[in-house]
């Protein structure tokens, strides 16, 4: 198994589930679903109490992501990877991927992966991991203010934990019209800036931040499921600095930060 593909299947799942859900539960659970010499067949499911889906949208949905109510889609536009991918990662990894639904009652989206059997190995701490960018920061730019705009509320609650535990002070926007406007108001010494948010995306966002006196040199990162040559060039072109890849990495996002910090204090000090 690889443990970057699940992630992305759990989060791409979990946070749709959260975004639909306006009130009740969504819970995530795995289990065993077979197991024999080769291996075993894991079943993961993230379940919500949301509006479910319409059985005639059923079979379109992991063709390639829709959403079944258009005034829907205007309000949540971008759901991260997407079912489609998510169910290319899971038939990569031995398995496949689903839904089951009743409108008006809920949805439980699921994968299944096929694991083969391996030596126990113990795990290097976190910390350990990416302790040496995170102290850098610490070291250097405790205290600092930077600006996370990330409109997936998984997302955006485990980037601001890994800033904030590296000592920066962290202001959030959910989407681009709002991160322009809190950039016209605050000096951020970085932005890391979502691709896919409703109201306004990341492209646009930058286009009119580096319009902007307080926008114009701040780094900024790019955080993107997408790692296509031409979605990178999109985004210098827009004006962004560096891409930070999701499900995020914490030794990479130190990495990214601590050098965006350290161009920038660099500007200052000329």
């Amino acid at each position: 198994g690889d443990a970057t593909r699940i992630t992305q299947a759990l989060l791409n799942y979990a946070s749709n589930a959260v975004k639909f859900t306006e009130r009740g539960h969504v819970v995530i659970r795995t289990r065993v679903v077979a197991s024999d010499e080769p291996g075993c067949l894991l079943r993961f499911e993230v379940a919500d109490s949301g509006p479910g889906v319409a059985p005639e949208v059923l079979a379109r949905l992991f063709q390639a992501f829709e959403q079944a109510d258009s005034s829907t889609t205007r309000l949540y536009k971008g759901t991260g990877l997407g079912l489609a991918i998510t169910r290319q990662l899971a038939r990569l990894m031995g398995g496949d991927a689903g839904v089951d639904s009743v409108l008006g009652q809920g949805s439980t989206f699921w994968f299944t992966i096929r694991l083969e059997p391996g030596e126990p190995v113990l795990a290097e701490p976190a910390a350990a991991r990416h302790a040496d960018a995170e102290e850098r920061i610490l070291a250097s730019y405790s205290g600092t203010r930077v600006l996370l705009v990330e409109d997936e509320p998984i997302n955006q609650e485990i980037s601001r934990l890994l800033l904030e535990e590296a000592g920066l002070l962290v202001d959030l926007a959910g989407n681009g019209e709002e991160a322009v406007r809190r950039v016209e108001a605050q000096i951020y010494a970085l932005i890391l800036m979502d691709m896919q948010m409703p109201v306004m995306d990341g492209l646009e966002a930058t286009r009119q931040i580096r319009q902007r006196a307080n926008g114009r040199q701040v780094p900024i990162l790019a955080m993107t499921a997408n790692a296509f040559a031409d979605d990178r060039e999109r985004c210098l072109a827009a004006g962004m600095d560096d891409f930070v890849a999701k499900p995020v990495d914490p030794d990479v996002l130190f990495q990214k930060v601590f050098d965006g910090l350290s161009r920038q204090a660099a500007l200052a000090g000329d």
